[in-house]
């Protein structure tokens, strides 16, 4: 291999290096939580088709292939605590909600909470994905029929600089792999290298071209997720029952206020005197007892030992 070959080969591995670089400082694709446990299994989530960068709009509807600097790319989200009669029922109807309106269910599921009596009630998890241009339809229809609306908050992340620096990684590592594709067929066709040495030439293009290969493809990922993301927004939904927020009743009267947070303290207080009480007559009690109660016997066998030696002393002296 010629030293002007060799040349090349370095100067595209120290590019490779500076766009891998770049690549491994891209934001991870895993944004979002979702709850850890899931004990209800969502529907399959429909597949988005692969997104081209040419058709993907910006804040302006201008598409990449006009790009300015106005233009914007953003990802839009959304959390939301409602309360509701029912929460399987609710569930159910967001999750029909997200396939009419053509997006999909990410994930749900559905849990026991206590209210203040100490009574089980349903407490759901949802969170769906809906186009961008639905996202307030969305936002309005979960609310609709909600009993109260306990927190709302939307937050959007501008992915512009982060996808236009992805494009020109890409640029970059495409042109690289061209050049590196010529190079393997120099290395191939030169007559001046013998067989083992025109191996170890072939060997370390080809290395390198599947170093590129695998660059383009994870910021590829990534560019398609900046676009989904930006297509697609997330909603994660939290579903309270009404039983949880109802107000404590004694005899028709609902004490509110001041009255009711005393009482509420009070009920509080009492449910963690007793649960002590409890605790301690059951568990610690019996710790203590099988730690103290062997010390305690060595030390009344002392005592009682003591007591009968100053017993047959005090016999002795009087006896004189």
């Amino acid at each position: 291999m010629t030293k002007h070959t060799l040349l090349i080969i370095v100067t595209i591995a120290a590019l490779l290096s500076a766009c891998g670089v770049g690549a491994a400082n891209a934001p991870s694709r895993e944004l979002y939580a979702q709850p850890e446990v899931i004990s209800r299994e969502a529907p399959a989530p429909v597949e988005m088709a692969p997104a081209d960068a040419s058709e993907i709009t910006f804040g302006s509807g201008i598409n990449t292939n006009g790009v300015t600097t106005q233009d914007r790319l953003v990802i839009m989200n959304a959390d939301i605590s409602v309360v509701v009669k029912d929460p399987q029922v609710k569930m159910d109807a967001i999750s029909s909600m997200a396939k009419e309106m053509g997006g999909f269910v990410v994930s749900m599921n559905m849990s026991q909470t206590y209210t203040s009596s100490g009574n089980t009630v349903p407490q759901g998890y949802i969170s769906i994905r809906v186009p961008a241009d639905k996202l307030d339809a969305a936002m309005n229809q979960i609310k609709a029929d909600a009993v109260d609306v306990q927190s709302e908050n939307r937050s959007g992340e501008d992915v512009t600089s982060q996808y236009t620096d992805l494009k020109s990684q890409l640029k970059n590592l495409e042109l690289a792999e061209q050049e590196l594709q010529a190079i393997m067929e120099e290395a191939k066709n030169n007559p001046n290298s013998n067989t083992t040495s025109k191996t170890q030439d072939v060997l370390a293009v080809y290395n390198q071209i599947v170093s590129v290969r695998g660059q383009i493809e994870q910021i590829k990922g990534q560019m398609q997720y900046y676009e989904q993301s930006s297509s697609y927004s997330l909603i994660n939904v939290t579903l309270i029952a009404e039983e949880v927020i109802k107000p404590v009743e004694i005899g028709g009267w609902q004490p509110k206020g001041v009255a009711l947070k005393a009482i509420q303290h009070l009920v509080n207080f009492l449910q963690g005197f007793v649960n002590f009480l409890i605790n301690f007559f059951l568990y610690y009690l019996w710790v203590l007892a099988f730690i103290f109660g062997p010390i305690a016997l060595i030390i009344w066998g002392v005592v009682v030992a003591v007591r009968k030696a100053r017993a047959k002393k005090a016999a002795k002296t009087s006896k004189q």
